[in-house]
């Protein structure tokens, strides 16, 4: 068993979702949102080396050293899978393991709303799943790719940068691809992607300019295409997309986004009552009026369609979270420091709620 190991068990014993290795500094693991030591010993360079190099493929390690970043899967047989990312800062090397669920939860368990089943149904477009760092969007596709693995004959390629679930066989062909162990990158994976005859391509990642060019251009071209972005809400997510061209291309990407988005699910994580976390969520689907909107540069329209299409499950983030109130799940102050417009949730807030300087 690895050093680390010890470690990563000891975070699942009291409930951890992510370990904290920093030179000078204990283990802290994050536990219900909050970050805390897991042991009293002060990890000093030699020890950060060894707990990190011993899990690290030569080659891997070298990249490291190179790049000063690393992402990368490791696994206690039998126990848990973690993503890894090494990096340095300035006390030198670093790494956050998070906890990657060895059972895909399904949509019932996760509660998802659903709208997302209809998304999984779609036979192409772009289909952008958006939220902070650790807001669990891996794992609210990893449930859309097993309904789809469930309930339908597909034969889907994951892209991914490291491998995070790992879909057993069942309906579905599914081939894991991992950026650094199977393809040099996302770009690469995708260009080889279209000559494999995908029916559904998921990209853990949509980061670089080219990436996100190939998955607008995989979409277009007849696939379904499920990629990732760290935006908290559909507007910004759009824009996302056209911003990262240069000037002199974004008329052309508009058009290409135009034609073929399907959906947007941004998602945040809540504290729920009383304890533990949950998912709140924002849904753009298709709609008549969207091309349009996107083509014409009317970013902020998007806010409306949503609103006019609740018949369709679309929801804003903001209703998602004041439903959230009012089935009890969350305290209206979370749903006022998470939500866009304070005002609507300001009402709902107890004396004090605001004290501490928010």
């Amino acid at each position: 068993m690895a050093a680390i190991d010890t470690l990563l068990t000891a975070m699942l014993e009291k409930g951890g979702s992510d370990l904290h290795l920093t030179v000078g500094l204990p283990p802290k693991i994050r536990t219900s949102g909050a970050l805390v030591p897991l042991t009293e010993d002060i990890i000093d360079a030699k020890t950060m080396e060894s707990l990190l190099k011993e899990i690290c493929p030569e080659h891997r390690w070298k990249e490291f050293l190179e790049t000063k970043d690393l992402d990368l899967a490791h696994e206690i047989p039998g126990v848990a899978r973690f993503r890894g990312n090494f990096l340095y800062n300035h006390w030198g090397q670093s790494g956050v393991f998070r906890q990657i669920p060895a059972k895909i939860l399904s949509f019932d368990q996760l509660n998802l709303p659903e709208a997302l089943k209809k998304l999984c149904h779609l036979n192409e477009g772009l289909v952008v799943v958006t939220g902070p760092t650790g807001s669990g969007k891996s794992t609210t596709l990893a449930a859309m790719i097993d309904y789809i693995n469930e309930n339908l004959c597909k034969h889907i390629i994951t892209i991914e940068d490291p491998i995070e679930f790992v879909h057993p066989v069942k309906k579905s062909v599914i081939v894991h691809r991992e950026v650094g162990e199977h393809t040099g990158s996302f770009a690469a994976a995708l260009k080889g992607a279209m000559r494999h005859d995908p029916d559904i391509l998921l990209l853990g990642e949509m980061r670089e300019m080219e990436t996100i060019k190939l998955a607008l251009g995989c979409a277009s071209m007849g696939m379904l295409v499920f990629g990732t972005l760290h935006t908290n809400n559909a507007p910004k997510t759009v824009d996302r997309i056209i911003n990262t061209f240069p000037a002199d291309e974004q008329n052309q990407v508009r058009v290409m986004l135009a034609s073929c988005l399907a959906g947007v699910v941004a998602q945040l994580l809540c504290k729920r009552q009383p304890k533990g976390r949950c998912a709140v969520h924002e849904i753009l689907l298709t709609h008549e009026a969207l091309p349009n909107t996107i083509r014409s540069g009317q970013i902020a329209n998007i806010r409306a369609i949503i609103e006019s299409g609740q018949a369709d499950g679309m929801i804003t983030m903001d209703n998602s979270l004041m439903a959230a109130v009012k089935s009890g799940t969350i305290e209206a102050k979370e749903a006022y420091m998470k939500s866009a417009n304070k005002a609507l949730f300001a009402p709902l807030l107890k004396p004090g709620d605001l004290e501490g300087g928010h």
